[in-house]
């Protein structure tokens, strides 16, 4: 698995068995792809916080950055918190309404065909991200590396 250099805070992808390989290299798209099929796959790794910020004043950058992931065969965007927690509970300080992000989620998974993952906490986004890039890649290897996993 590639993990792009720019991430802040990246999965260990540790609890894993076998953990998989993990490599530090820049991704022009997104935080997270696999080796050799960074042109097909692309997982953009999303906290609370950089959610509610990428819709607010880095909505522009963050909107050209999902046209680009629309061009992949599989695009994700995994956030790091569930949906009653985006409504319920947006970060302090925050002036971004909570249901103008899901209004923007289901426009721009509709427009772009990006696929939005709102996920209960920190340790279900990574299992995901390895499920979502394990089953990529299996899928177009034919290989079943990972699948007694957990």
């Amino acid at each position: 698995m590639i993990i792009d250099t720019r991430e802040q805070k990246p999965f260990t992808f540790a609890s894993f068995d076998p953990k998989p390989q993990t490599i530090i290299q820049v991704l022009t798209t997104g935080d997270y792809s696999v080796a050799g099929l960074e042109d097909h796959i692309t997982v953009e790794r999303k906290s609370l916080t950089d959610l509610f910020s990428s819709f607010g004043q880095g909505r522009d950058r963050f909107e050209r950055e999902v046209q680009r992931m629309s061009e992949f065969r599989y695009a994700a965007i995994v956030c790091e918190a569930d949906w009653m927690t985006i409504i319920k509970n947006p970060p302090p300080h925050t002036r971004l309404s909570p249901k103008s992000i899901l209004a923007s989620v289901v426009a721009w998974q509709q427009r772009y065909g990006v696929h939005f993952w709102a996920c209960p906490g920190r340790q279900f986004a990574e299992r995901l991200t390895y499920r979502i890039l394990n089953r990529y890649f299996c899928d177009v290897t034919g290989n079943t590396y990972g699948k007694k996993s957990n």
